[in-house]
């Protein structure tokens, strides 16, 4: 059976300032992989934060059909975000515990419609700690950043 991956990252040059994400889609059968694919991306006036839920939502909206996916990324705001948070943001009318406006509303919105329609395993993993496929999809992002970086 093929098992599917997305490796995302984000990257910021200042934090706001200008931004790249990058996602590494990997099929494997086994331990064999079968197919890959880049994506990447960025913006001239952005936030880490905004890259790195960029990067899961290029992720997934790459995805022709529906499908069963490990989304893998070092950003912890991703994560929790998407496994714990957002529902209870999504209940409150998009507010925080402390009734606050979410960041990143926006995309989190976009996220929330791209996952619908997919099965998805979150897995976080230490960032620059010399996981193959995060430096890759970590070099994406600052590739995608390039364009906009004076």
């Amino acid at each position: 059976m093929t098992e599917l991956f997305a490796y995302t990252d984000g990257a910021c040059s200042g934090n706001p300032g200008p931004g790249g994400w990058g996602v590494l889609l990997i099929a494997r059968k086994g331990d064999k992989v079968v197919k890959e694919r880049e994506l990447k991306g960025g913006a001239a006036d952005t936030t880490n934060n905004r890259m790195e839920l960029q990067a899961a939502i290029a992720a997934l909206e790459a995805l022709e059909r529906p499908s069963k996916l490990t989304v893998v990324t070092d950003s912890a705001y991703v994560k929790g975000g998407v496994t714990e948070w957002m529902y209870g943001w999504k209940k409150n009318g998009w507010k925080t515990s402390t009734k606050k406006p979410v960041k990143n509303e926006d995309l989190w919105k976009q996220l929330d419609q791209a996952k619908a329609r997919h099965k998805i395993t979150w897995e976080w993993v230490k960032g620059h700690a010399g996981h193959p496929e995060n430096e890759r999809a970590d070099a994406l992002a600052r590739a995608g950043m390039k364009p906009f970086k004076s």
